[in-house]
């Protein structure tokens, strides 16, 4: 189960109040981002708003793709007080779009080969992921990095695999199943072959369910190449390359965790 649509908006708004609190308590918006080491937080603050803008013009022109909503917009103003005005703005621009448009309404996304439907409402939940991760960034730069709310990591993993990983193109190496075990209490099986990458939740940690395990009591383990436990927080934080794989316990071919992570299916 994915969050619902009225609790994702809740959320992107949540999430993008504790992004500007962080650029409001910066000292310098000049410093580096650590995670994000080619932007300042400048830079962070401007792609988030400049980013809003257009998925807010993308949900609003449905199914066909939108013209950039920054082309010819005002850039983001450099003074602090301004720039958080129009961070507030950029946020309720899409917040505005995504009430307007409904969950169900088809929206173009450059997901189309995930498992992911090309929705409104499937924008929500990635945009809702997007202002995690970009709040995590603009806290770390602060030497305060706080968790992600365990409703919105358990809901990362699940999106992030099913849409930023799941696709129709090819593995290129040996066919492989890795698990991915939240501490929370649930747990995503990532299968990867010829076919590409598709994504299942299990369970519960380590199980499967009882159907397959009378058929076959051995599958679980004989399925798993590799898997990764920690918290979702952690594992949403992995998924998106902000912390080594190697900072959770991991099991099996350690190798697979490498390949998953150099791999780009659009090469």
């Amino acid at each position: 189960m994915t969050l619902e649509f009225p609790v994702l908006l809740r959320l992107i708004d949540e999430r993008s109040t504790a992004f500007r609190a962080a650029i409001a308590s910066a000292p310098s918006l000049d410093v580096q981002v650590p995670t994000c080491p080619e932007w300042t937080l400048f830079d962070l603050a401007q792609h988030i708003g400049e980013g809003r803008r257009d998925w807010a013009a993308t949900v609003a022109a449905g199914p066909a793709p939108a013209k950039s909503a920054a082309e010819g917009a005002p850039a983001a103003p450099r003074e602090r007080e301004a720039l958080l005005a129009w961070l507030a703005e950029s946020t309720e621009q899409l917040l505005d779009a995504l009430r307007n448009a409904g969950p169900d309404r088809g929206c173009w996304t450059w997901w189309e080969t995930s498992q992911s439907p090309q929705t409104s409402g499937a924008v929500a939940r990635h945009q809702l992921q997007q202002m995690a991760v970009h709040t995590y960034d603009a806290q770390i730069t602060l030497g305060a990095p706080q968790p992600l709310p365990t409703e919105v990591a358990l809901d990362g993993v699940d999106e992030f695999l099913s849409t930023c990983v799941a696709t129709t193109s090819a593995w290129p190496h040996k066919p492989a199943v890795v698990d991915f075990h939240a501490s929370e209490g649930r747990s995503w099986r990532l299968s990867l072959s010829a076919d590409g990458a598709r994504t299942a939740r299990l369970p519960g940690p380590g199980t499967i369910s009882a159907t397959a395990a009378d058929q076959d009591p051995d599958a679980d383990a004989a399925a798993a190449n590799a898997s990764a436990r920690g918290t979702a927080d952690e594992l949403v934080l992995i998924l998106h390359d902000r912390i080594p794989f190697n900072s959770l316990e991991l099991d099996g071919d350690p190798r697979l965790f490498d390949q998953l992570s150099a791999w780009d299916p659009d090469e």
